[in-house]
């Protein structure tokens, strides 16, 4: 009767660093890397958020292309430092920018080289719905900007008649409007603040449900359940997925350089602006409003904190798919505001 074969610790021990010395290895060989050609972009699996429209272009191709060389390079001792070779990957930046389409094609040509990758969309991980978020942060900078008000002496039975009258046409977050109620600047300047206090927080993202699927992953996890979240109350659920053959995860997110988010290995920032984030808003045209004072104040505050999570990032790519150190993003961020 044959008995099983047994493996001893060192054994074992010697088959992983085997492993990853063949996964590594595979990487080498393909340095430098020469980009291929893509034949359909449109057969390229994206990231996994319902009814999430991506379509490739050639400019998602380009800036991939200039980033997976040097992607290459850092997941190797990345690959060398888990004793699962797994790695996780960031793509961040603001709406718009193109995050789902290049981080796809990251993940495609990862595939291609035998090293198995999941594209996954942070976008499933806030506490509530798109129209309810929506909600509260309208809730959060009018209910701020009130506490300001208070705090100042400027809530009398006048100013609370004129700002309802306002908050229902919507204009309570349009700087236009200071000029005819001086002491809308305490109101909105308030509520901008504690929106501050809530956007890309603890408050508004399950940070810790994303970082647990981060932590199984990189433990050696084969199925991990991950959330699926539309726009409606009944669609909410959680898909099994098997990551026994991946090697690595790619988070498509504005919000995946957070300090909140723990293990990520390699951050990526796509640079983008407000206004671009707008105009790619008004394209999609879910949410409605897209126009609006209030969505152009949460876009700027977005920025702000993009641009203040930077250091942390491992690659910044410009609007000209170019590599840019630290200190030429910070230029750049302060020519385009000038």
């Amino acid at each position: 009767m044959n008995q099983p074969e047994k493996v001893s610790e060192s054994g074992l021990t010697d088959k992983v660093t085997d492993a990853k010395k063949d996964l590594t290895a595979r990487i080498r060989l393909k340095l430098p890397w020469i980009p291929e050609s893509i034949p359909d972009t449109g057969n390229i699996p994206t990231g996994d958020m319902p009814g999430d429209k991506v379509t490739i272009g050639p400019q998602h191709i380009q800036k991939a292309n200039v980033i997976f060389p040097l992607l290459l390079e850092m997941l190797i001792p990345v690959f060398d430092e888990n004793p699962f070779q797994r790695a996780v990957i960031v793509v961040c930046g603001g709406s718009g920018v193109g995050k789902s389409e290049i981080a796809s094609i990251i993940s495609y040509y990862l595939n291609r080289l035998g090293v198995g990758s999941y594209t996954l969309s942070g976008d499933n991980y806030p506490h509530r719905i798109p129209e309810y978020n929506d909600a509260e942060r309208l809730r959060v900078f009018r209910k701020s900007g009130i506490d300001g008000l208070i705090s100042q002496g400027l809530y009398f039975e006048g100013v609370q008649v004129i700002l309802k009258e306002i908050q229902e046409s919507g204009n309570d977050s349009n700087p236009e409007w200071v000029n005819k109620y001086l002491w809308l600047s305490v109101y909105q300047g308030a509520g901008r603040e504690g929106l501050r206090n809530y956007l890309g927080t603890t408050n508004e993202i399950d940070f810790n449900e994303l970082t647990g699927i981060i932590s199984q992953f990189k433990n050696g996890e084969g199925r991990i359940f991950l959330k699926r979240m539309g726009r409606e109350d009944t669609e909410l659920w959680y898909d099994a997925v098997d990551f026994s053959s991946k090697n690595v995860i790619i988070i498509e997110w504005t919000h995946g350089n957070n300090h909140n988010l723990k293990g990520v290995d390699i951050p990526i920032l796509l640079n983008s602006t407000p206004q671009e984030t707008l105009e790619h808003r008004r394209s999609r045209n879910r949410d409605g409003a897209t126009d609006s004072p209030f969505t152009t104040m949460i876009l700027e505050l977005e920025q702000e904190m993009l641009v203040a999570q930077a250091p942390k990032a491992k690659l910044i790519l410009s609007k000209n798919s170019e590599i840019l150190t630290y200190n030429e993003f910070l230029r750049l961020m302060k020519q385009e505001k000038e």
